[in-house]
């Protein structure tokens, strides 16, 4: 299983939108851009698909737990 695979399993399992994915990876100090964000739950193979890396896959998780949890004080 890939990173890709494991965000969108995560983005239908949490039912997040674009933009609440696009929140979150904002909340972890990550800016996305929509052509990135798109191009990460794009099918392997096709020409604007981008391989979801190790760092891209630990901002979104670190943003996930600020998303529901709020910043640690």
């Amino acid at each position: 299983m890939t990173n890709n695979d494991i965000i969108k399993k995560l983005r239908i399992a949490l039912d997040l939108k674009e933009l609440d994915m696009t929140e979150i990876f904002e909340l972890s100090g990550y800016e996305i851009k929509k052509q990135e964000l798109a191009a990460i739950f794009r099918k392997e193979g096709h020409k604007n698909y981008k391989e979801c890396s190790d760092q891209l896959l630990s901002h979104f998780l670190d943003g996930y737990i600020i998303y529901k949890r709020g910043i640690k004080e």
